[in-house]
C-alpha cells in the first residue's frame, strides 16, 4: 500500500468555501499541518468560490455537493455514500450549518468525529435560540470532541447545550505574524486621501448587518461633527462588500463625511491596507473570534471593538485597545475621537497589541494544537492503527 493511502484522512465539512474567518482558518490549518501525517479533503455542502485557490496543497480534493436551500433530506444519503467512499479517519464539521453531517459520518463508521463552533449563526447572534440549542443536543451523541474558537463559545456548549466539559477544547484562531506585520505605509490608499498628520480608522469584513458597518459610519460622522483639530484629521477606510454598503454610503453622505471615507470594496491586499491604518475598528453585534482583530493586532494597531463574544479575549482593555457596548453610537464616537487626538496612546497600544499577537495568537500555535487534537483522538479511537504514531503504520 502506498504511504499516502496509509496517512489518516481528515474530511473537513463546511457549508461553503468562501471568504470568511472560518474558511481562512481552515485553509491556514490545512496548508500548515505536516503533510507526512495527514491527508485532507474539503467537503462543501453547497459550493466553493475562488477562495479555494488559497489552498497551497495540490493533493486536497474539494467536493461540492450543491445542497438546496432549506431542508435537503437527500444530502444525508449523499454524505453517507461519500464517507463510505472516502473512508476518512476524522470528520471535522464546522458550525451549525454543517452539524447534520455528523449523523451520516456515524452511520458510515467514521471512527473520529469532531465538531467546531466558530461563531453564532446570523439568525441567532447571541446564542439564545431554543431551537438551535435543541438541534445541537440532538446531534451531541454523534460527536466525540468539540472545538470552540473562544472560551465564550465553550461555556455556551457546556452550560446551554450540556456537552461534557472534558469533551470541549478551546483553540483560538491563529494569525500569520509574518504576513501581518507593523510598518506604517500609506501606499495602498488612494493618492491624496490621507496626509501625514491624518488619522486613518480602518474596518475589514463583510458588509452584513451582524458586522454593523452602518454603526461605524454613523459614529464616524458624529465624531467629526464634534469639531476640533482631531476631528478634522479623521479618515475612514472600509474594506469589503455586502448588503449594507448602500446604507453605509447613505449614512456618510447624509452626515457630510463621504469625502473623508473610502469604501475600498473587496480587496486582495488586506495586509498592505492594514499597514495604512492607524486604528482598527470592529463594531460587530456578535463575534466568535475575529480574525480581523488578530490581523490588526499583528499589524501593531490598537483596536476599538464591541464587547461581544470572544472580543474581550483578544482585546485587553486599556492595554491593546478599547471595548464599547454593541449598538452604542455615542460610545463608539467618543472612542474614535479619543484615539484621533492621542498619538502616544495609539503607539503604546499598537506595540502592546503586536506583542500580544506574537505571544498568544501565532498561527503555528494554533496548528500545533489541532495537530495534537487529531493525534490524541486518533490514538484514543484507533490505537496502534494510526499512521505516523508510535506503534502505528508508517
Amino acid at each position: 500500500m502506498r504511504a499516502s493511502a496509509r496517512r489518516p484522512l481528515v474530511a473537513h465539512v463546511i457549508y461553503r468555501l468562501q471568504t470568511g474567518g472560518l474558511e481562512n482558518g481552515l485553509v491556514n490549518l490545512i496548508d500548515r499541518l505536516p503533510p507526512e501525517r495527514f491527508r485532507h479533503a474539503v467537503i462543501c455542502l453547497t459550493g466553493a468560490t475562488g477562495f479555494a485557490a488559497r489552498l497551497r496543497r495540490a493533493d486536497v480534493p474539494i467536493v461540492e455537493l450543491g445542497k438546496r436551500e432549506g431542508n435537503d433530506p437527500l444530502m444525508l444519503w449523499r454524505l453517507w455514500r461519500l464517507f463510505r467512499r472516502l473512508r476518512p479517519a476524522v470528520v471535522h464539521t464546522r458550525n451549525l450549518a454543517a452539524l447534520e453531517a455528523q449523523l451520516p459520518a456515524a452511520l458510515a463508521g467514521v471512527p473520529c468525529r469532531i465538531h467546531g463552533e466558530h461563531g453564532w449563526d446570523v439568525h441567532d447572534p447571541e446564542g439564545r435560540s431554543r431551537r438551535y440549542r435543541i438541534v445541537r443536543r440532538l446531534y451531541r451523541p454523534f460527536v466525540h470532541r468539540y472545538v470552540t474558537v473562544s472560551g465564550h463559545l465553550r461555556r455556551y456548549l457546556v452550560e446551554a447545550v450540556g456537552v461534557a466539559p472534558e469533551a470541549v477544547e478551546a483553540i483560538c484562531n491563529g494569525v500569520d505574524t509574518g504576513r501581518f506585520r507593523p510598518g506604517r505605509d500609506r501606499g495602498a490608499l488612494p493618492p491624496g486621501f490621507a496626509g501625514e498628520g491624518d488619522v486613518v480608522f480602518g474596518w475589514v469584513g463583510r458588509m452584513a448587518e451582524i458586522k454593523d458597518p452602518v454603526l461605524l459610519a454613523r459614529a464616524f460622522v458624529r465624531a467629526r461633527r464634534a469639531g476640533g483639530e482631531a476631528a478634522a484629521r479623521m479618515r475612514l477606510v472600509l474594506v469589503g462588500e455586502g448588503d449594507e454598503r448602500a446604507a453605509v454610503e447613505r449614512a456618510l453622505a447624509e452626515g457630510g463625511a463621504r469625502e473623508a471615507a473610502w469604501l475600498a470594496g473587496a480587496r486582495d491586499d488586506v495586509p498592505a491596507l492594514m499597514r495604512a491604518f492607524d486604528v482598527f475598528v470592529l463594531p460587530s453585534r456578535a463575534e466568535g473570534i475575529s480574525n480581523t482583530i488578530l490581523e490588526a493586532m499583528a499589524t501593531g494597531l490598537p483596536v476599538i471593538a464591541t464587547r461581544v463574544g470572544g472580543n474581550p479575549e483578544l482585546v485587553e482593555e486599556a492595554v491593546t485597545g478599547t471595548l464599547v457596548p454593541p449598538g452604542d453610537v455615542d460610545a463608539l464616537a467618543a472612542a474614535l475621537l479619543r484615539y484621533a487626538g492621542d498619538a502616544a496612546l495609539r503607539g503604546e497600544q499598537g506595540r502592546a497589541a503586536r506583542e500580544r499577537a506574537e505571544l498568544r495568537f501565532g498561527i503555528e500555535r494554533m496548528v500545533r494544537r489541532y495537530e495534537s487534537l487529531y493525534g490524541r483522538l486518533l490514538l484514543e479511537r484507533l490505537g496502534g492503527a494510526v499512521a505516523g504514531q508510535p506503534g502505528g503504520a508508517a
